[in-house]
């Protein structure tokens, strides 16, 4: 029996069907009486509108989604297990834990997607007949698919995608630390900007795809194929930029030769210049004063700044990404185009600095990527943010009057409850 065979003889659901059943599943969820669990495996719901519900531990085994509509769906730990979700659209769904090996994903929308230990690895079905014989079901080529999928943003931190084919899918900025892909097949697939910190990319075929700019620190490389893949500004154990032992002056020599200068307005030490560095390896920086620091294109990745005073400062470019910038002090800094994706912004001071008696500068952050950053809490009074990117951030209590959002995008993003349409207003939404 293959899958064109099967599939006539699913039963075909109704929305009134379908309907019926999630309001008794989350009746279920919630404790209430005459709850039961919402059970569609190898049913065809192709089309059908599911987006919203709670549908967590539902069962979906074998079942038909073709172009169904999960968006903002809740299915933690539901089993997908050899299901169809070709151009199904899962964007912004909490799929934590679900069980998706063997489900065919090509060409669904997933993206801003939380996959968290989700498993895509290889899978199949088997199914009795009348005569209770056992028959293999498979789709096409029995494993979990994702060709020309859409996981832009998708966090797959720690999920499980041994031998997954995904051909041609779309992980720009996805989160996939940990993630398991040995022998998965990536083939043209555009990685750009995500993070595979020790991910094990074991024999997988990286054959023509698109890393540029994406994070592989510890990630395990072995026998994997990357003929004809892009790596440019991939960020690896290696050196990114500049070497900070080359430097006549030691990091650390400089970088207390900067403080004393700013606590001494002047008088004592001198300014450090840190453009381009690889900063990676710096510690003991959270709570330091760093005002006016010149450090343009400098690597920043992962380090603890919590607090730290880096007002004025030029950080144009950096990388910032996963950076712990709580309760910093950024009022007027230049933070055009960095990199501040994952970055803990919670309570960060990202408004305009007083310049003398009247003059305000200030803090510039456009064209910067700030996906999922954290910035509840942060004062972002005046900020320029034209063009940035905050897809999925948090910008819960964040202070935002007076900012400059015009063209920024705010995909998934968590907006303050007071001035929430006037924000949106300002801004480009939707421009994933």
């Amino acid at each position: 029996m293959n899958n064109s065979q099967h599939r006539s003889s699913f039963p075909r659901l109704t929305q009134k069907q379908v309907a019926t059943a999630i309001a008794r599943h989350e009746m279920l969820y919630s404790g209430r009486i005459g709850g039961a669990r919402a059970v569609f495996a190898f049913c065809d719901l192709s089309g059908l509108d599911l987006a919203g519900h709670t549908l967590n531990d539902a069962d979906f085994t074998g079942a038909i989604l073709e172009e169904a509509d999960l968006a903002g769906a809740k299915l933690d730990s539901a089993s997908f297990f050899g299901a169809d979700l070709r151009r199904a659209n899962v964007s912004g769904a909490s799929m934590r834990r679900a069980d998706l090996r063997g489900a065919s994903l090509r060409g669904a929308n997933l993206i801003g997607t939380d996959l968290y230990e989700a498993d895509l690895r290889e899978g199949s079905i088997a199914e009795s007949d009348r005569h209770r014989n056992l028959h293999l079901l498979k789709h096409e080529n029995g494993r979990s698919e994702l060709p020309a999928a859409l996981l832009v943003s998708a966090n797959l931190e720690r999920a499980r995608m041994a031998g997954a084919l995904a051909v041609q899918a779309d992980f720009t900025d996805a989160m996939m630390k940990g993630c398991r892909l040995t022998r998965a097949n990536l083939r043209q697939a555009k990685l750009t900007g995500a993070n595979l910190e020790n991910a094990d990319l074991t024999g997988c075929n990286l054959t023509g795809a698109d890393l540029k700019g994406a994070i592989l620190i510890g990630a395990k490389l072995e026998q994997a194929i990357t003929a004809g893949a892009n790596l440019a500004d991939a960020l690896t154990e290696d050196n990114a930029g500049i070497d900070p032992d080359s430097a006549a002056i030691p990091l650390g020599d400089l970088l207390l030769g900067h403080a004393a200068w700013v606590e001494s307005e002047g008088r004592e030490g001198r300014p450090a210049d840190l453009s381009g560095l690889d900063l990676r390896n710096a510690t003991g920086l959270a709570h330091r004063k760093f005002t006016a620091l010149i450090a343009p294109g400098a690597t920043f990745y992962g380090l603890d700044l919590e607090g730290v005073s880096l007002q004025g400062s030029n950080l144009a470019g950096a990388d910032l990404r996963s950076a712990k910038l709580s309760g910093a002090d950024l009022r007027g800094a230049n933070l055009s185009g960095a990199k501040l994706n994952y970055a803990d912004l919670r309570d960060a001071r990202i408004g305009p600095l007083l310049i003398g008696e009247e003059r305000l500068m200030p803090a510039r952050l456009d064209e910067a990527q700030l996906r999922y950053a954290d910035l509840r809490g942060a004062d972002l009074r005046r900020a320029r943010l034209q063009g940035s990117d905050l897809a999925y951030a948090n910008l819960g209590q964040a202070d935002l009057r007076d900012a400059d959002l015009a063209g920024a995008i705010l995909a998934g993003a968590r907006l303050p409850a007071i001035g929430a349409e006037r924000i949106a207003d300002l801004a480009t939404a939707g421009g994933l």
